[in-house]
């Protein structure tokens, strides 16, 4: 341990993104430019491409899930560097079976910022190479060593790495235990292993050199150890039972039935041996759980548990896992997948690279990297001064409630209420010529070109007779062909300039009224 140096990468030659410029903020930090974002400090973009691409970006969905939670967004910088804490501290713990239960990264991430506010935040602009889930150690002239990172205290400083190895390896009373559970698909395992020796075993050197020393205890043993199985998942499915029923709603057969059941029982199960084994826990100075989110709530979300939400020994395992099943009959944990994963935290990874060769796999390491992203420009907030609506006068607002109200009689084809409208308003309308108004925005010019495009052929025939429409006014030149399509109008090839209220009707019976009026007249 005195020749081990702490080795880190050549951090050099990373390639450094140029400095943001400031974001212009205003009190709304909101942006009025089609091409922008509302939420993530104001950032705009080139096309409708690149937006939506944003907004399916975790960064975005971060900053949005955070501010319905109250807290401030961050910039595309800041939330890389929280998903590569992130990765560092759960590299490895998702399973092989089973991946419908785990959360991403951002509800992860929103979870822990809700459950402790992050007071430490890194800055802006700093570079970070990725963390390996190893520490690696060098050793002159060609020797490098590997040590998990999950094996040190949390938060540990790279600058006491070398230190805390030290205070791992030094004997302590009764030796070190950590404790090991894995649960996934309705199989469990659990055991309790001594991985040092303890201090009053250790094997003093021998001063007669002749005399053979006596065969030292090993340093790892198993202490206790358990497995249980139920039926919890089914077969070629995936997922628990009560996940299914959340989404799905309670199936009611009896497979479902007896998957709830095997799901209370593991449960009630793993609590019961937690509680049997209380005093070795509370010993322990590692808990290693394996489990998918809804499954870790047995071991630590209820009333009168043994490891507490908050304890700083919980880990998760740093490389990827199976299913914990015995391949033995006797369940022999030498056979398990829980020794595997006991005997990769504990064995120390050797290589031997030069000086030059550790440079040059420190140069393509960082040549891989991808390139930093061109930052979005942002933009000014700054509210623009949008013309205000000019407000009507009383005078006007019952002018076009009268309008509004004769359109709609005409279009519906009510046509006894429209005589007694009409005997009463005809005079302030202007008449049955009259030019319907633009602020309507309608194409059609005149009432009579409304009554036969609506095919109601007794107020086309009232106008006519009755009230002296003229039939000849021209359509509006907007007026397109598409405008038509549905009708039966045999006559859609008039040009536009030529067209009346006939080319307009959509049946044969309002046309009928129009042919009879031009021969009567």
């Amino acid at each position: 341990l005195d020749t081990l140096t702490p080795r880190n990468l050549v951090t050099n030659q990373t390639a450094r993104r140029d400095p943001s410029p400031p974001v212009v903020a205003t009190k709304e930090q909101t942006s009025t430019s089609a091409r922008s974002c509302n939420v993530c400090l104001g950032t705009a973009f080139a096309d409708i491409d690149e937006q939506r691409s944003h907004f399916r970006s975790d960064w975005h969905r971060y900053n949005v899930k955070i501010r319905l939670k109250g807290g401030d967004p961050v910039s595309e910088s800041v939330f890389a560097q929280l998903v590569e804490g992130l990765e560092d501290s759960l590299s490895g713990s998702a399973s092989e079976d089973e991946t419908a239960d785990e959360s991403d990264a951002v509800d992860t991430l929103v979870t822990r910022i809700k459950r402790s506010a992050l007071s430490d935040i890194p800055e802006e602009g700093t570079p970070k190479v990725p963390a390996s889930a190893i520490i690696w150690f060098h050793s002159p002239p060609a020797t490098q060593i590997g040590i998990y990172r999950m094996l040190f205290p949390l938060e540990t400083p790279a600058a006491a790495y070398l230190s805390e190895l030290k205070e791992m390896q030094t004997p302590i009373e009764g030796g070190r235990k950590w404790a090991m559970f894995m649960v996934a698909g309705g199989h469990f395992a659990g055991a309790i292993v001594r991985v040092s020796r303890a201090a009053e075993e250790e094997v003093p050197v021998p001063v007669n050199a002749r005399k053979k020393p006596p065969k030292p205890k090993p340093e790892t043993i198993v202490m206790k150890h358990k497995t249980f199985h139920r039926y919890t998942t089914r077969r070629k499915q995936g997922g628990s039972q009560s996940i299914n029923d959340n989404s799905k709603g309670a199936a009611i057969s009896a497979g479902a039935m007896l998957r709830r059941y095997g799901e209370q029982a593991l449960r009630d199960d793993i609590r019961g041996l937690l509680q049997d084994w209380a005093e070795d826990i509370r010993e322990c100075e590692r808990i290693w759980i394996r489990a998918s989110v809804s499954n870790r709530r047995i071991f630590l979300d209820y009333d009168g548990c043994v490891i507490n939400k908050g304890d700083d020994r919980l880990r998760t395992f740093p490389f990827p896992t199976r299913r914990p099943v015995s391949l033995s009959v006797l369940h022999v944990l030498t056979q398990s997948e829980l020794s595997r994963c006991l005997l990769e935290l504990t064995q120390v990874k050797i290589s031997h690279y030069t000086e030059e060769d550790l440079r040059e796999q420190d140069e393509a390491f960082l040549a891989s990297l991808p390139k930093p992203k061109p930052q979005p420009t942002p933009v000014s907030t700054t509210d623009i001064a949008k013309p205000k609506p000019q407000r009507l006068t009383k005078e006007e607002e019952i002018y076009r409630e009268k309008w509004s109200r004769l359109l709609d009689m005409i279009t519906k084809g009510r046509l006894e209420p429209l005589k007694s409208f009409w005997e009463r308003e005809a005079e302030s309308i202007g008449g049955v010529n009259v030019v319907i108004p633009e602020w309507i925005g309608d194409r059609r010019v005149s009432l009579l070109q409304v009554a036969a495009q609506s095919g109601h052929e007794e107020i086309v025939r009232w106008l006519l007779y009755d009230l002296r429409a003229d039939p000849t006014i021209p359509v509006s030149a907007g007026w397109t062909k598409a405008e038509d399509a549905g009708g039966e109008s045999d006559t859609s090839d008039v040009p536009s300039s030529r067209r009346t209220a006939y080319d307009l009707a959509r049946s044969r019976a309002v046309r009928d009224v129009l042919r009879r009026c031009a021969a009567d007249h």
